[in-house]
């Protein structure tokens, strides 16, 4: 039998409060519980459909977009825009006399290897230029 969770539980492992759970469930983002009043439960697909609802409210899109997203569109996920304080952590290749490449792995969305790739491929066309 899979695991369930309490509503309390539901909201220690998502970080929300209880009244923020029942707004998604009213909303229809999230499922209603297994069973009524204190019996009701809650399965993993109920954590899963939470988790995935904060992650999207949490990159400002709206309640009514991810409603949108949940009936099938497709969505990129855009990043928070930061603010004054956050750190970011930029590497920067140098690739030729004069030239840098600065690359964000964390906006870049590409594995190491990727990387490797493009700056491969960067220093190549310099080469291919200059001669």
């Amino acid at each position: 039998m899979s695991k369930t969770f309490s509503l309390d539980e539901l909201c220690t492992l998502t970080d929300l409060p209880k009244r923020t759970v029942r707004y998604y469930m009213q909303m229809g983002l999230v499922d209603r519980p297994i069973g009524e009043t204190r019996a009701a439960h809650y399965l993993a697909a109920h954590l899963d459909q939470l988790l995935k609802v904060k992650q999207l409210s949490d990159a400002g899109i709206s309640l009514e977009r991810i409603a949108e997203i949940q009936n099938g569109e497709e969505l990129q996920i855009p990043t928070k825009p930061r603010k004054p304080g956050d750190i970011q952590v930029k590497s920067h290749v140098h690739v030729a006399p004069g030239i840098e490449l600065q690359i964000s792995p964390e906006e870049a969305d590409m594995s190491p290897e990727q990387i490797r790739a493009l700056v491969k491929a960067v220093m190549k066309t310099i080469q291919e230029i200059k001669a």
